[in-house]
């Protein structure tokens, strides 16, 4: 009886070291221009060529502006990385998506959703939202710079076998609940370290009635709670989410492949290291009030007493509330929010579009309230033209930018200045992660949407 990590897992050991350190053959690498430079210098220093470089994709997200991509990026720094990346990519003969190309995007809404990522493969990439490709049953996350170098050269690298973990939620979820809200109540109970040294793999019935975005979602943010990755068995609603894509098998390849993804599930008794179960009626629109994606509650409850943290944790806590400018016992309704960013590897794809436009079509946005609503990709950018959504995000008084990781982190143009609040739809909350002294608050689409009609904090319930 084996988990659905351990038949992939398996199926991919090259050799086993005497210390127990596995070489793990990698089915794919996605190269982005934060974290690739020194891995492409260390090749060439070596004399080294990519071992496999049709299984090496490279895509600038990190540092592009949302707007005017068709002129030279302003900022030295960001310029000079993604031109690396174009170079290096062009000398070493790898794919690469680069500005304005109908392909270019977020890397992880990029791979699956041109059918590159497919259930039972071995996934890496120098970041660690890498996890997202778990939501198609594969084992992805993400590594460092030595180790995208060693993948570029060999399509192996080293590890140590993690323990697995099954998180089950059952149940119904509630009206105005979504995926993103399932991932920070997950965190909140989890904490932040609570599945370190574990790759997660999220079943039951309310896992199994999520679509695939959702699912990508689940898996985008298993790293916030210190997994090493998050995966969910692939099934019926995997197999309609590849079909035809442009990378994905086809015609007798597509039935061969299906043959063998159709194995990819735990066994019945399968054995997990540890067992975690929630139910989905818990579940709230939540928001995060300090500064880690595990210090979440539903969007109608209270920030929790210090009395009520672990003493050993408390001068954290209350280093993350004066951060925030918050205090113990505040309700979350009615704050004002300054900024709202939809987008992300977690938040950017079509559905999350939709979700945002079903509550601001007929309304307007609230003045004051500066909105950021970026597309993780340009076939993102072109459902939402073909859908009609930019017509009603526009006459609700909301402007669509460019694809690329935006205000996720602060390492492109979309900053939020110093003392202002934003409700984002990213992953991550720490201290300037959107900007020095900017004070984040993590939620998802439909928390986002109704922030943005009404400048403050609401329950998206209340506008339906």
């Amino acid at each position: 009886m084996k988990t659905l990590f351990e038949k992939i897992w398996e199926k991919h050991i090259v050799d086993t070291l005497p210390d127990g350190t596995i070489q793990l053959y990698i089915d794919r690498l996605y190269c982005h221009e934060v974290t690739s430079p020194q891995a492409f210098a260390g090749l060439r220093e070596r004399g080294l060529k990519p071992f496999r470089p049709e299984l090496v994709t490279c895509v600038p997200d990190h540092n592009v502006p949302t707007l005017s991509q068709d002129k030279p990026i302003e900022d030295p720094i960001s310029k000079k990385q993604v031109d690396t990346l174009e170079k290096n990519a062009k000398d070493f003969g790898l794919t690469y998506y680069g500005l304005l190309h109908p392909k270019n995007g977020i890397i992880h809404v990029v791979g699956p959703e041109n059918g590159l990522t497919q259930p039972g493969m071995t996934i890496v990439c120098g970041d660690s939202h890498t996890s997202t490709h778990g939501a198609l049953g594969a084992i992805a996350f993400g590594i460092g710079t030595s180790e995208v170098e060693m993948t570029l050269a060999t399509q192996c690298i080293m590890q140590s076998k993690p323990k697995t973990m099954r998180i089950t939620i059952d149940g119904q979820l509630k009206p105005g609940v979504t995926a993103k809200d399932i991932a920070l109540y997950i965190i909140r109970n989890m904490t932040t370290g609570g599945a370190t040294g574990y790759f997660v793999e999220y079943a039951g019935e309310a896992i199994r009635n999520t679509t695939m975005e959702e699912r990508l979602t689940i898996c985008n943010l298993s790293i916030e709670m210190g997994a090493r990755g998050g995966m969910i068995a692939p099934d019926e609603v995997t197999f309609a989410y590849l079909k035809d894509r442009e990378f994905a098998p086809r015609e007798e390849a597509w039935e061969k492949s299906l043959k063998y993804w159709r194995t990819l599930y735990s066994d019945p008794g399968a054995s997990f290291d540890k067992e975690v179960s929630f139910r989905a009626e818990d579940i709230e629109p939540m928001v995060t009030f300090g500064t880690n994606p595990g210090m979440g509650i539903g969007i109608r409850e209270s920030i929790p007493s210090l009395e009520s943290v672990a003493e050993a944790s408390r001068a954290s806590f209350q280093k993350a509330l004066d951060y925030m400018g918050f205090e113990a016992g505040d309700p979350m309704l009615g704050k004002p929010i300054d900024y709202v960013f939809l987008g992300s590897c977690t938040n950017g794809r079509i559905e999350d579009f939709r979700a945002f436009a079903s509550l601001v079509k007929g309304k307007k946005k609230a003045a004051g309230v500066t909105a950021w609503l970026v597309p993780g990709s340009w076939q993102v950018e072109r459902e939402i033209r073909a859908e009609g959504i930019d017509k009603v995000l526009e006459e609700a008084g909301f402007e669509l930018r460019q694809p690329g990781c935006s205000a996720c982190l602060a390492m492109n143009d979309d900053k939020i200045p110093a003392g202002k609040y934003a409700v984002s739809t990213s992953n991550r909350n720490f201290e300037g992660r959107q900007g020095p002294g900017s004070r984040t608050i993590l939620a998802g689409p439909l928390v986002a949407a109704a922030a943005a009609l009404t400048g403050k904090l609401t329950d998206p319930r209340e506008l339906n």
